[in-house]
């Protein structure tokens, strides 16, 4: 695996530091360290970015971790991986900032589930837009929503793949449409990813619950 070159754009630490965390609980400290040699990054091994929103955590090296652990576990686990990995992230940090933070409050609760969508996914969109590099957006549509990352950390500069690779992601989305619905699982699926040529990254979220 040939080291990503830095970006210049970067993720918050504490984001980073809770996909670590996440990655260490799921895979073992040893686990943990396989991925982070293989993907050139062995200044992290027991030194986690701080607990803090300071952009300083390289888009490259989440992309490298990403590319590791699909190396390792091959495309399948390493996709589980990064789906679990994803859904720690916003399970123990997102639903704490700005607007989602309201979303636990009876008030909150009881709107519609669409209303709760229409609200909670521009949300995360602006929350990732304000503390880290990562510009995204969200439209809506009669029986989806579509959520754009127009700057992606978790493919950088990754190119010619056949299929998208930013579970990460899709698990930052598929936690976060739990968690505002109170329950509910959403199908996110990567439409368009820039490691294949696309522009953007693009996740279509539909409408209706699988359960």
């Amino acid at each position: 695996m040939e080291p990503i070159e830095k970006s210049g754009y970067y993720y918050a630490n504490k984001f980073a530091l809770i996909m670590l965390v996440a990655l260490e609980d799921i895979l073992g400290e040893n686990g943990l360290k396989a991925v982070l040699n293989l993907a050139h990054l062995p200044n992290l091994i027991d030194n986690f970015p701080p607990d803090n929103l300071a952009k300083e955590f390289d888009f490259a090296d989440v992309s490298a971790i990403n590319q590791a652990l699909e190396e390792i576990y091959g495309p399948r686990g390493g996709r589980g991986l990064a789906l679990r990995a994803g859904r720690a992230t916003f399970a123990d940090s997102l639903k704490n900032f700005g607007a989602l933070a309201g979303a636990g409050d009876l008030a909150f609760k009881v709107l519609p589930l669409n209303t709760k969508m229409r609200i909670g996914i521009p949300s995360m969109a602006r929350i990732f837009t304000q503390v880290s590099d990562q510009h995204s957006t969200s439209k809506e549509f009669d029986d989806e929503f579509v959520y754009t990352i127009h700057r992606c950390p978790v493919c950088w500069d990754r190119h010619d793949l056949d299929k998208p690779v930013c579970f990460i992601a899709v698990g930052l989305l598929q936690e976060g449409l739990r968690w505002l619905s109170g329950g509910k699982e959403f199908r996110v699926n990567e439409s368009k990813c820039v490691s294949m040529g696309d522009e953007v990254c693009e996740f279509i979220i539909q409408k209706t619950p699988v359960r």
